[in-house]
């Protein structure tokens, strides 16, 4: 054999070799990247939920599709900065999970990856959305509307504790000024005062309490956050110690002794729509055009024990109505 023929067998030879080696290169760049951030931890969302809703729409974690989480374990001021790192990874979508500061902050650091929320505030009234039919623009996702619903919490407080007047809200510092507008006007029309009291880290919701306490506030309605829903059991002890009959969010405050919640009856459906919306974008679909997603099931939860270590008697109409009742 030459020497011409042996070069030219020994470069087919290593072409062989190495073409199975670059199609799995070439495959691997193709899959697409997720951003996850969330303001919380992996504790406070439902991941398994929100995979369950990619693989709905043909994603796969790990197999067809890959995921960079960044958490920012309640502390925002940390988001710019995690969102920044996303938008370096050139992900092909965020979803914005806990909190509209964090779809803020990728919307900050780029006008154009397409961006899935999961909010308890008004995207419209944040300037995220033009509109919750036709949200317009990169932005899209699923939103309890917390101010809403806020009202409604403050009526069954009402109902349960008849005698309050003073009611205080706590509530992340920086809030929308629409959630305290109809958290007022609520309480106007029910003749009762709201008090406000913010909170941004773990240390400021004692000092929080220790303000409402001074402030002789007489019951307390908790906005839905992720930063509150981690400190769960730190907020509904301290609600216990100082006999302060509380509102929640969600039934996970009742389960660890809060006595009533009021809100969407599963969190971990709205993650696993949330799933879907990031897969359909992934297969083409413009956020713009997918309408925010909004509950349509809600639940109230009491807990008579605590009713009860706080002297109340829970009305029968009020009792009649819990979807959930823990003795």
């Amino acid at each position: 054999m030459s020497f011409d023929q042996r070069t030219r067998r020994d470069f087919i030879t290593l072409l062989a070799a190495a073409w199975p080696l670059a199609a799995r290169a070439q495959q691997a760049a193709a899959v697409p990247v997720i951003g996850f951030l969330d303001i919380g931890s992996p504790e406070t969302t439902n991941i398994a939920a929100f995979n369950k809703g990619l693989s709905e729409t043909g994603f796969i974690e790990g197999r067809n599709v890959a995921i960079e989480y960044r958490w920012a374990y309640s502390q925002p001021d940390r988001l710019p900065e995690l969102a920044a790192d996303l938008v370096r990874h050139r992900v092909a979508v965020v979803a914005a999970w806990n909190g509209g500061l964090a779809a803020r902050a990728v919307q900050a650091a780029s006008t154009t990856i397409p961006i899935v929320f999961l909010m308890g505030d008004d995207p419209v009234e944040m300037g995220l959305v033009a509109s919750l039919n036709r949200p317009g623009g990169n932005v899209t996702g699923i939103t309890s509307i917390n101010a809403e619903i806020l009202a409604k919490r403050l009526e069954l407080l009402h109902t349960m504790v008849p005698q309050a007047k003073r009611i205080a809200l706590l509530v992340v510092t920086n809030s929308g000024i629409g959630l305290l507008i109809k958290a007022a006007l609520a309480a106007a029309s029910l003749g009762l005062q709201i008090e406000v009291f913010t909170a941004s880290t773990i240390r400021e919701i004692d000092t929080a309490f220790a303000s409402l306490l001074q402030k002789q506030a007489d019951a307390l309605l908790v906005q839905s956050t992720a930063l509150f829903y981690d400190r769960r059991v730190q907020i509904v002890t301290l609600a216990a110690r100082h006999a302060v009959p509380a509102s929640y969010f969600t039934s996970v405050f009742v389960d660890v002794g809060g006595l009533m919640s009021y809100g969407p009856k599963s969190y971990d459906d709205m993650t696993y729509q949330g799933g879907i919306y990031v897969g359909r974008i992934l297969n083409g679909e413009k956020p713009g055009d997918l309408p925010v997603v909004q509950p349509t099931k809600f639940e109230l939860v009491i807990n008579l024990e605590t009713a009860k270590a706080l002297g109340l008697t829970v009305p029968p109409g009020l009792l009649a109505t819990a979807d959930e009742v823990i003795e």
